[in-house]
């Protein structure tokens, strides 16, 4: 579905707790750990977001009701929220739709996904995007 360019990536319809998503994952050789931290880390979030070129927020660390706003690859300034944040998954709001989910699986090797609401199947490939920058950041 993602092409050769993204092979170690995969793309399925699931249930998750905010409903039906499509899951974009890769497994990762890193410790769980250290995926989490990156994906938790707004400062950390242009480094493998194809789509976030800075963030502006109060906390570092995401937690739960977390706000800020993250500048989009065109320059545009777009508010977040974090909706949920706990057993190594977070969901967020921006420009207060739902956007994507993140999570990690396992200990080492582990997996990580991105949830993207079903209608918004098209971001999949900025994803396996992500995914592969992670791997890269994190297999350092």
């Amino acid at each position: 579905m993602l092409g050769r360019q993204f092979a170690d990536v995969t793309a399925d319809i699931e249930r998750t707790p905010d409903g039906r998503r499509l899951c974009v994952s890769r497994e990762i050789d890193a410790p769980a750990d250290v995926l989490w931290d990156f994906l938790t880390d707004t400062e950390r979030w242009p480094e493998w977001g194809p789509s976030v070129r800075a963030v502006d927020c109060d906390s570092r660390r995401i937690a739960a009701g977390t706000t800020g706003r993250v500048e989009t690859v065109g320059g545009l300034w777009v508010p977040f929220e974090i909706t949920s944040c706990r057993d190594r998954r977070w969901t967020w709001r921006v420009a207060k739709i739902p956007a994507t989910g993140h999570r990690v699986e396992g200990d080492r090797p582990c997996r990580v996904v991105f949830e993207i609401p079903v209608l918004a199947g098209g971001y999949a490939p900025v994803c396996a995007r992500a995914l592969q920058d992670l791997a890269r950041l994190a297999e350092a």
